[in-house]
């Protein structure tokens, strides 16, 4: 009799076990319906009025930028082609003056040292115009910034009042957003404008 209790309360345990194992597995199977089915709700559920522009996309394929890209390039590589120029003169002079100091050509130490100081004058003005052409390029950069900033802004603002978007975030090389839904971007959107109004 004993033996039978036994059995009989084993296979209840076994019973009320099973059940409970599968009203869990009802529960997960329900949860993971809900979470998988939860990117398929995302799609038609409604947009946050927020947008973010990539930045580095939009300098790649606004033409204002790539126009002012190249500009500073073509005055970068003119600085370097006249700084280059007015090395090698001097170069040459300097060895010239080596050459005629080792086969003693200058007619005194004066005369010697009146050109020493003539090339050393130079080589200073050469050093000035080297920071003064790297002066130029960081203001006229600071400026073409500045010009570009300026008009993405005034656009942006135009841009928004269809969108009515509460927010439009800038994104350099995901340093500022670190994942998003692609959705809330509107780099291309905001080129292909900005593109056709430097057309008209």
């Amino acid at each position: 009799m004993r033996k039978n209790k036994t059995v009989l309360l084993v296979a209840l345990l076994s019973v009320t076990a099973m059940s409970l194992l599968a009203s869990c597995r009802n529960k997960n199977d329900h949860a993971t319906v809900s979470q998988s089915s939860t990117p398929a709700d995302s799609l038609t559920a409604p947009r946050l009025p927020i947008a973010y522009i990539n930045v580095d996309s939009l300098l790649l394929h606004y033409q204002f930028a790539k126009n002012a890209n190249e500009d500073l390039i073509k005055e970068q590589e003119s600085s370097r082609a006249t700084l280059n120029k007015r090395m090698r003169e001097l170069q040459q002079e300097v060895d010239e003056f080596q050459r005629k100091l080792e086969n003693n050509a200058f007619l005194s130490r004066d005369r010697a040292e009146e050109e020493h100081n003539r090339l050393t004058k130079k080589d200073l003005d050469l050093q000035e115009l080297s920071a003064k052409l790297q002066e130029q390029y960081i203001v006229k950069q600071q400026k073409m910034s500045e010009q570009l900033r300026d008009t993405i802004n005034s656009f942006l603002s135009r841009f928004n009042k269809d969108r009515k978007y509460e927010m439009i975030i800038s994104n350099t090389a995901n340093d500022n957003i670190l994942w998003a839904n692609p959705v809330y971007d509107i780099t291309d959107e905001v080129v292909e404008a900005l593109n056709k109004r430097m057309k008209k």
